[in-house]
């Protein structure tokens, strides 16, 4: 398998393994989206990890795969490789990417899907395609904006450069840099920790975040509004509050 799905105490890791550079043709696009509908979809995955391998994230698309498609061939797929991407973004539960070594065009794009990066000392991200003579196609334009801002973005897709991990994360591309033998570690205890947490409050939490970001602050209001009162009638919020008046904060354990 070029991606896989190993879960282990609540906690999913999506493993890209396709030797050397993770490059990610089509084949792994549909696999990223399969996987991402079956960790969604099943109830032991709590919390997601996204992960490379120790070595690179992934390098990007397959050139030598796109080389040969024509305007037609990718007017065909190109609806499909955004949502691949997509449903990774969506996955109703926290994401964290641990990213490792190459993180390029199609994986810079991947590890904006997370919802927090964690970066190895030695990372180098960036968005290259103009100097393909292409824009990024997967999402790159759209949430790479939304993450560190537009000027900061077309900088980076206009020039296609790469950035090290100090500017990365001055940027705010990603979250966190870590010597490169503590990227998976640390990424295992965040999404750890989070998968102990109330599943239902936090999907609420991230589609209320996600869809305000994507829409005017009333939408985004409204949406935060109905998820409120609907945990309401939820048993994580009846053992939250109980556990609060009775123990103190923070130590209700969610099931």
């Amino acid at each position: 398998m070029t991606v896989s799905l190993e879960v282990s105490e609540g906690v999913g890791t999506i493993l890209l393994d396709r030797p050397p550079m993770n490059a990610l043709d089509i084949a792994v696009q549909d696999r990223l989206r399969e996987l991402a509908a079956e960790a969604t979809r099943r109830d032991d995955v709590r919390a997601v990890i996204l992960y490379g391998g120790e070595k690179v994230f992934a390098a990007g698309a397959d050139i030598k795969e796109m080389q040969t498609m024509t305007h037609p061939d990718m007017v065909a797929r190109s609806r499909g490789l955004q949502d691949a991407f997509t449903a990774v973004a969506r996955i109703p539960k926290p994401v964290v990417a641990a990213v490792t070594g190459y993180a390029l065009g199609g994986g810079c794009e991947l590890a904006l899907c997370a919802d927090f990066r964690i970066a190895a000392d030695n990372v180098k991200l960036g968005q290259p395609e103009i100097l393909l003579g292409l824009i990024p196609g997967a999402g790159g334009t759209q949430r790479l904006a939304r993450l560190i801002g537009p000027s900061k973005a077309k900088d980076l897709i206009f020039t296609g450069r790469m950035v090290k991990a100090d500017e990365a994360l001055t940027l705010g591309l990603v979250d966190r840099v870590v010597p490169a033998a503590e990227v998976y570690e640390q990424a295992r205890a965040w999404a750890a920790r989070l998968a102990q947490g109330p599943a239902l409050a936090l999907r609420a939490a991230k589609e209320s975040i996600d869809t305000g970001l994507e829409t005017d602050i009333d939408t985004g209001l409204t949406v935060e509004r109905n998820w409120f009162a609907g945990l309401f009638a939820t048993e994580d919020r009846e053992r939250g509050m109980r556990s609060f008046v009775e123990e103190g904060p923070g130590k209700a354990k969610f099931l």
